[in-house]
């Protein structure tokens, strides 16, 4: 199976009709949209899951803050 390059698909697009670009596009907005609430439900899943484990971190926002500056740093460094 031969891949289609990202050129190919935008003359591919450039070719349907305005009507057809708007719902090509709408139709796209809504699979993003469809597929992030996806991912946002299996990590609501998976925090309740780690939660009822009883490893899920608990604190503050303060140190939420913390963790997360930490965790950058860390990656930085």
């Amino acid at each position: 199976m031969s891949m289609i390059s990202f050129q190919e698909i935008i003359d591919s697009i450039e070719k349907l009709s305005i009507d057809g670009q708007d719902y090509l596009f709408e139709l796209i907005k809504k699979r993003r949209i469809e597929n992030r609430r996806l991912e946002i439900a299996n990590n609501a899943q998976a925090t309740l899951e780690c939660f009822k484990q009883g490893t899920a971190k608990t604190g503050s926002v303060d140190d939420l803050i913390a963790d997360l500056l930490d965790e950058r740093f860390c990656r930085l460094g």
